[in-house]
């Protein structure tokens, strides 16, 4: 089977399904939408990152790039499986049912998983076959499992601050110093391998589920990770840190036609000289893990691997940086060398140069095409006339407005929809429909569309506003939207495109 057949998905971050408990999760919803997707022909989930998140709530600045995010655990899961009683989930607030309200949901969540890992603790033993089962997993992830458990009980044992602000001795990682924080938080990091431990057994039994149903899930490797996350603190050799811990080089991107300071985003730059002394070890970890939870990869800020804009820690803005030289091709064929093909798709959006796509098709890897980004005048390669076959096409992503909001809210600009009649040689009466019909039945040999856009939202449904630090990243939909009759066109759209999946008939 071809990596890339002709298909067609949908974005949806878990925490936008529907459920009582405030937020999405991996329990009833997350298989009935799996069986939603493949009631209408839609063989591709995106799920976007699924790490830990921190302040702002973004799954693009996780606490670790390896562990899952615990607040996703089904509590109905846990009472399924023994470690929670139906009552304990007797006391559920009025969430709101189309908003996550992060902090209260979080606090619920919390409580519910130290019930269960305290039951967890009580009721087995070592000979218990759960608990063997528990100890294998922890033992196969060691490699990541422990630094992060460490950081996150020392977080929380310091309030929450970031790792530069406690004591220095376990900040820069001192032998002794960690040594008795570990017996110290012994009961405090067990609980977060178990919370880990059950993270990835259900993500595994709704994975096994979606893949049985001939759905496919991408994930999202941001290039970059935090500065607070536990993979910078047990990693510093590999980032451009100074003696405290602190960064002394961060990335984002030059001023643009978009900001006139461009984006300071404040990541800590990799030291790629001494990742290539060590042949890439922690990228090739990364990677591994991560195609183990998903079936294809998107990378976050492909270009980084040709040039990334470094700028100094001091500047408060992006404007005094410069181009760097990245790993290039060197790297990727040291991750072909050990992972054997890459199931990547490379977000090769914002300013791209020769050297980029250069690097993307030498590897071949499909880059993105966004149908609202494509309307300024004929020349514009976000134009369907314009696609090559290997390439992901989308009305819009998890950092765009609506299409439907992108039209009324003056994004797209009276020439772009101007543009689009004349494109079209019609009036443009629905604008949601008219990006999907041309996403669909373009020569990408993938499409991929927002749920808000399946189900026709504004703007107040947008996921996430690029810059903005806080309130992104909390619509969620509700249960009877499942059944929302825009399914029935949408699954109209797959087949009359020929993105419906082949049958074992179809074959013979």
């Amino acid at each position: 089977m071809t990596l890339f057949p002709r298909s067609s998905g949908i974005l949806l971050h878990p925490t936008s399904l529907p459920g009582r408990y405030g937020m999405g999760d991996l329990g009833e919803y997350a298989y009935r939408f799996a069986d939603y997707l493949q009631s209408i022909g839609q063989t591709i989930w995106q799920v976007l990152p699924l790490g830990p998140t921190s302040y702002g709530d973004s799954p693009y600045q996780c606490l670790s790039a390896f562990a899952g995010n615990s607040i996703l655990i089904s509590l109905d899961k846990l009472v399924g499986d023994g470690w929670l009683k139906q009552e304990e989930l007797n006391d559920v607030p009025d969430f709101p049912q189309h908003l996550v309200d992060f902090g209260p949901v979080i606090d619920y969540h919390n409580r519910k998983l130290e019930l269960a890992y305290q039951r967890f603790e009580a009721e087995t033993s070592d000979g218990d076959e759960q608990r063997r089962v528990f100890n294998t997993w922890a033992g196969k992830n060691a490699y990541w499992l422990d630094d992060w458990a460490l950081f996150i009980a020392l977080k929380d044992e310091n309030g929450g601050k970031p790792w530069v602000e406690w004591t220095e001795d376990e900040a820069l990682g001192k032998v002794e110093a960690l040594e008795k924080a570990r017996l110290r938080l012994a009961n405090q990091i067990n609980a977060h391998r178990f919370r880990q431990w059950i993270f990835h057994t259900q993500w595994y039994e709704l994975k096994d589920y979606a893949n049985a149903r001939g759905i496919r899930l991408v994930g999202d490797i941001p290039i970059f990770v935090a500065h607070d996350s536990s993979d910078v603190w047990a990693n510093r050799e590999l980032f451009s840190l100074d003696e405290k811990g602190y960064p002394t080089i961060v990335a984002g991107v030059p001023p643009d036609y978009f900001s006139a300071t461009g984006q300071r985003w404040g990541n800590p730059l990799y030291r790629w000289e001494v990742m290539k002394e060590n042949d890439y070890s922690w990228w090739i970890s990364r990677f591994r893990a991560i195609l183990g939870v998903v079936d294809l990869v998107r990378i976050d800020h492909f270009r980084g691997f040709e040039d990334y804009w470094e700028i100094p820690a001091s500047e408060p803005t992006a404007v005094k940086g410069r181009w760097v030289k990245g790993p290039n091709i060197a790297f990727f064929k040291k991750l072909r060398e050990v992972l054997g093909e890459l199931p990547i798709i490379a977000e090769d959006l914002g300013e791209i140069t020769e050297e980029v796509l250069l690097l993307r098709d030498t590897l071949g890897l499909p880059g993105m095409k966004i149908l609202q980004f494509a309307w300024d005048g004929p020349d514009n390669l976000f134009l369907p006339h314009n696609y090559t076959v290997n390439c992901v096409a989308y009305t819009g992503t998890h950092d765009n407005n609506t299409t439907l909001g992108w039209w009324n809210s003056g994004e797209g600009t009276d020439n772009e929809k101007r543009f689009m009649s004349e494109y079209l040689n019609r009036d443009i009466t629905d604008p949601v429909w008219t990006l999907l019909r041309l996403g669909m039945m373009s020569v990408a040999h993938t499409f991929i569309v927002p749920m808000q856009d399946v189900l026709g939202y504004g703007a107040e449904t947008r996921m996430n506003m690029p810059g903005r630090e806080t309130g992104n990243w909390g619509w969620r939909f509700t249960a009877d939207k499942l059944q929302d009759p825009m399914k029935d066109r949408l699954a109209y759209l797959t087949k009359l495109y020929s993105r419906w999946p082949e049958t074992e008939d179809d074959k013979k």
